[in-house]
């Protein structure tokens, strides 16, 4: 596939929005989520990296953001994908207020080791998932690195009574998840890899460690659609693509994604809209009994309206967009 050459900054600049999306529960430390939507040839777009990414890191989203509304998306294989539902590290007694925002879905994938929190409370909130999706019911949990590989074991072992489709990202290293693979391998609980895929210089190699059972997939961080696709080819494991806690634009960059993909064996991360309170349009891309279907957002001025951020944050994030388009102009 040929590629449209790198927009200017002014090309980028003269639709871009500054976004702030409240949150129903505060996920991944932030009660707000921030983001720059954008519209190209192709359609809306969004750069969305997390504050505390490095220039380097973020101008990868960047190039993401720009592929998707710059190039066409690839042929999709289906018209609708499957979702989970998203569980933040709530205390067990929230979990079904937030499962309820999820229609349909089948699969809950349930945030741990959040700091602050112990083991004993990821017991309990998985549990409670556990008891309000019944046994048909798929649970996978994520640990997003934060455990060494005795603690990862530890969990593992305290929550294997749950049933988990797997667990993602227990460890940060390659080598500590290949490790832990090992260590666990008798329970026959799945490692997914998040965070050594997506922020790695090399984002095969834990393919190629055989660190990992599957890989989890973020359009946006990795440079796009087209370079995500060509990750899952070349890794050869089973992917599940999922969201950066997007807006539904960005959603529908991932749902473009997994949409395009030969095979897809797992419910996709992308029902995160459910954790918002507002979002770029009047209609978000959440789950309909349990599934996306394929969109392309519209936003209007007075969907952006509703949840600009303010002016200081707008100029903070333009400059961003600025640095990193920089970065990119000169490769």
């Amino acid at each position: 596939m040929s590629t449209a050459p790198l927009p200017s900054l002014a090309d980028i600049l003269e639709t871009a929005r500054v976004v702030a999306l409240p949150l129903t529960a505060r996920f991944r430390g932030v009660d707000t989520r921030e983001a720059v939507v954008f519209e190209g040839p192709e359609g809306w777009t969004e750069f969305s990296p997390f504050a505390e990414y490095s220039e380097s890191e973020a101008a990868t989203w960047l190039a993401g953001a720009i592929d998707f509304g710059w190039n066409p998306a690839p042929a999709p294989v289906r018209d609708r994908v499957r979702v989970n539902a998203t569980m933040p590290a709530v205390a067990a007694s929230e979990v079904p207020r937030i499962l309820a925002r999820y229609d349909g879905c089948r699969t809950v994938k349930v945030k741990v080791a959040e700091a602050g929190q112990t083991l004993a409370d990821d017991v309990a909130r998985v549990r409670a998932v556990r008891d309000a999706m019944g046994p048909e019911g798929r649970v996978r949990v994520d640990a997003n690195a934060a455990w060494n590989v005795d603690e990862a074991e530890r969990a593992v072992h305290a929550l294997a009574e749950f049933d988990l489709e797997y667990v993602e990202q227990p460890c940060a290293e390659v080598d500590e998840l290949a490790q832990l693979r090992e260590r666990i391998a008798y329970l026959d609980i799945p490692i997914a890899a998040d965070e050594s895929v997506r922020k790695a210089a090399d984002p095969l190699r834990v393919a190629r460690a055989g660190a990992a059972d599957l890989l989890v997939i973020k359009a946006q961080p990795l440079g796009g659609v087209h370079a995500a696709r060509r990750i899952v080819a070349e890794a050869g494991l089973p992917a599940v693509v999922s969201s950066a806690l997007d807006t539904s634009i960005g959603l529908s960059m991932g749902a473009a994604l997994a949409a395009s993909l030969p095979d897809l064996d797992y419910d996709c991360g992308l029902g995160t809209a459910s954790l918002f309170t507002a979002d770029v349009v009047a209609s978000p891309l959440v789950a309909r009994d349990g599934a996306l279907a394929l969109e392309r957002p519209r936003p209007t001025s007075a969907d952006l309206d509703r949840v600009a951020a303010t002016d200081e944050r707008r100029q903070w994030w333009i400059q961003r967009v600025s640095r990193c388009h920089d970065l990119l102009t000169r490769g």
